[in-house]
């Protein structure tokens, strides 16, 4: 392609020569200013074009710079999503042994309570049994002493009742 511009071909309007049955030099004239018109209008219409294509072309780098900006955050969103759901596992599996250990603590200690009282139960019950036993003893000695006390009371009264009286 040759590069032509407006001024090309308003200085060819000199360089064609005369020729008798040629072309007629004013519509020849005419025809070369509306050519080299027509080209202005269609450089200046390209270089408008390419301005806008530039402009479009910085546009779009600048979309994908913030696509890949995006997807990169989404990347690291669904990246610290992942994070924050395993992490929240681990801390409900850690809550859930340390609640487990806890509850196994409390029912330890509990049973060891109930058995503690248990024994203390049986203790009591058993001191109880010996106290019994021992007050039924004491009880039973001292109605031994009482009828042993009303048997000599008897015999004494007995006695006196078959000793003349003195008096």
């Amino acid at each position: 392609m040759i590069d032509l511009t407006p001024l090309d071909i308003r200085k060819k309007k000199g360089d064609f020569r005369r020729a008798m049955r040629g072309y007629e030099p004013a519509l020849v004239d005419a025809f070369l200013d509306l050519a080299a018109e027509r080209l202005e209008e269609l450089v200046r219409e390209n270089m408008a074009l390419r301005e806008r294509t530039q402009q479009l072309t910085e546009s779009l780098a600048g979309f994908r710079e913030r696509e890949a900006a995006m997807n990169e955050a989404l990347v690291s969103a669904q990246q610290l999503r992942e994070e924050l759901r395993v992490q929240a596992a681990r801390d409900s599996e850690q809550a859930l042994r340390e609640a487990r250990t806890e509850a196994e603590r409390m029912i330890a200690d509990a049973r060891r309570e109930v058995a503690a009282i248990s024994e203390a139960g049986r203790r009591v019950a058993g001191q109880r049994a010996r106290y019994l036993r021992s007050f039924r003893v004491f009880v039973e000695q001292q109605l031994a002493e009482l009828e042993l006390e009303e048997e000599r009371l008897r015999a004494g009264a007995a006695g006196e009742d078959e000793q003349p009286e003195e008096e």
